[in-house]
């Protein structure tokens, strides 16, 4: 896989158990690209860790005088330093399309794994995890799939060196194969403190990027409450705990850089040493030792990868952990389906709560917990996160069809909806029937304001379509985020649409304006709008009162208001005391009445 090809047509099943087995998977997935790292890893650690022997020939050939053998040595030398340099650029080249290749695999499985759960995902992991592991976790992750292979070829470079000095000269030779595994695992006892300081660290920048994340969305609410400088002082703390946790993770790992010099250097030191009492014998030549003496030195350079592998495991492990957590998440329900991938039409039912929505109608549902609405807004959409509560659709259970038949048969706007940044024409560029053109959507949801809006803000855009939309459409206001994302929906033209609260940032004059447009542009289509308000209400064919989890009530609007106190008491905003006072009135206008006709 090259960059160019990206993004992979399937990035395939994770082993998504543990961190490190899901590390173990992306690497096996990346063999043809780990094994050409490997190779032109290699030439280039060779070709570097040769140069001390030519050096070392060409000393010796320079004592003894030696044209011939000066010249071979010269030749040799060029030759090592072409395979230096074309081993290092395409080294580079493989790591990081290794590097990228993974990245991006983890990045598609993650959005792949957010589009199977919905808005489960967010309930079972905060969102501000979500944007930690889909950024810099993915990052850390792919680095260490990379760096795997460079470090095995500078493991082979150095077992190879190694052997190579105790066949050139058994004497030095030995110092250095006992000394290299010395150097190599020194680190080792330091590697489990330096992990867990690393894993602290992750820890505590994940929760502040959660905290982080939470407070921006509703920094809105912040400012209306007060509540902003609270909110502040939080994140000031947790992004202080992550310094302090940062510091003491670079401390080790700084001890860790510190053994890996002094104790390169204190081979040296004593090969130098060994090599001189070895010269001054008589039992080694000049240019063995400086063949020596160089291959230690330049031997540094592979032995950093060991340090290099030991930190990029140590910090990708935990970012591993937590995309393995994200997508081992599984849904409750089969997503794959039963029946075929037929859109089935129909009436809608709740077995849960017996909401029966009509086919082609338009019903309103009056709930006076709005978490309680949302569950049931969500359940209507197919598969929930509970088990055994699908909704019926033409006597079909959502939870038996194939999950993008579900999606495709009832398309559910929750009270929040995101709008991607882009242009307003990639906003509406969604799948949909077609039978609904974007003029038509914007006209119902009464879009004409945002438009203008979005012309005056842009610099370059005439066509209002062409006009971008800042990220989460940050740059409008409540209302006009609302009605695009209701324009949006209605584009879609789905067989149920579900609308949460889809007028509840907007003023009453427009409500009343949405709701003719959509009640026009839905006829004959199945819609079911969880609202208390009284323009939507009154413009519904039929009204459902859920009162603790059932529904109790069902008819016209204006009936429930006469008939149902529950119902008036939601939609009127009238308190308990209130209430109590008109149920005492009614019962003495009905004892009065009963007076009257005894005496009659």
């Amino acid at each position: 896989m090259q960059i160019q090809d990206l993004p992979y047509p399937d990035p395939g099943v994770p082993d998504a158990r543990s961190g490190p087995r899901f590390l173990w998977w992306l690497w096996r997935n990346q063999l043809g690209g780990q094994l050409k790292s490997l190779a032109w890893g290699l030439l280039h650690f060779v070709s570097v860790s040769a140069l001390p022997f030519c050096v070392g020939l060409a000393v010796q050939a320079a004592v003894d005088r030696s044209g011939t053998r000066l010249a071979l040595t010269g030749g040799l030398m060029l030759l090592c330093g072409v395979g230096l340099a074309v081993g290092d650029t395409l080294l580079h080249r493989a790591a990081v399309t290794n590097w990228i290749t993974a990245a991006a695999r983890v990045q598609q499985l993650l959005a792949r794994k957010a589009a199977h759960l919905g808005s489960a995902l967010t309930r079972r992991v905060a969102a501000g995890e979500v944007v930690a592991v889909s950024t810099g976790d993915v990052e850390k992750i792919g680095w260490f799939v990379e760096a795997l292979s460079r470090f095995t070829a500078a493991a082979v470079t150095v077992v190879i060196v190694a052997a190579g000095l105790v066949v050139y000269q058994p004497a030095l030779g030995v110092v250095v194969a006992v000394g290299l595994p010395v150097v190599a695992l020194a680190v080792l006892p330091l590697l489990p403190r330096a992990t867990r300081r690393a894993d602290v660290q992750r820890e505590k920048a994940g929760r502040a990027t959660e905290l982080a994340s939470d407070t921006v969305a509703g920094l809105r609410v912040l400012r209306g409450i007060g509540g902003e400088e609270l909110f502040l002082d939080r994140y000031r703390r947790a992004s202080q705990e992550v310094r302090h946790a940062a510091v003491r993770s670079a401390r080790m790992w700084s001890l860790i850089s510190a053994v890996q010099v002094l104790l390169p250097g204190l081979l040296l030191i004593a090969v130098v040493w060994r090599g001189i009492g070895l010269a001054r014998e008589g039992r080694i030549d000049v240019g063995e030792l400086v063949t020596v003496y160089s291959a230690v030195m330049i031997l540094a350079y592979p032995l950093r990868h060991f340090e290099e592998i030991a930190m990029a495991y140590s910090f990708s492990r935990p970012s591993a952990k937590r995309a393995a957590r994200v997508l081992s998440l599984e849904r409750s329900t089969d997503t794959d389906g039963t029946r075929e991938a037929e859109v089935p039409g129909g009436d809608l039912y709740d077995p849960v709560t017996g909401l029966l929505a009509p086919a082609g109608r338009f019903t309103a549902v009056v709930c006076g917990d709005p978490d309680a609405a949302g569950r049931l807004a969500e359940r209507l959409g197919g598969h929930p996160a509970e088990p055994d509560r699908s909704v019926l659709l033409g006597g079909v259970p959502l939870d038996d069809l194939p999950l993008d038949s579900a999606r495709t048969a009832v398309l559910v706007q929750d009270k929040d909806p995101v709008l991607l940044s882009g242009t307003l024409r990639e906003l509406l560029d969604v799948p949909s029937s077609g039978a609904v053109p974007a003029a038509d959507a914007l006209a119902a949801a009464r879009c004409e304001d945002v438009l203008d809006a979005l012309v005056q803000g842009s610099l370059d855009a005439a066509d209002p379509m062409d006009a971008r939309i800042t990220e989460r459409g940050r740059s409008l206001s409540g209302g006009q985020r609302q009605r695009l994302a209701l324009a949006r929906s209605l584009i879609t033209d789905p067989e149920v649409l579900v609308l949460d609260e889809p007028t509840s940032a907007v003023d009453s004059h427009t409500e009343a304006r949405i709701a003719d447009g959509l009640r026009r542009l839905r006829s004959g289509r199945t819609t079911v709008v969880f609202t208390s308000s009284p323009l939507l209400l009154d413009r519904s064919d039929q009204v459902a009162l859920v009162h603790e989890g059932r529904v109790v009530a069902v008819g016209p609007h204006r009936e429930l208001i006469d008939r149902e106190p529950r119902y008036r008491a939601v939609v009127t905003r009238e308190t308990d005391e209130e209430l109590a006072a008109a149920d005492g009135v009614l019962l003495d206008e009905l004892q009065e009445l009963e007076e009257i006709e005894e005496s009659a």
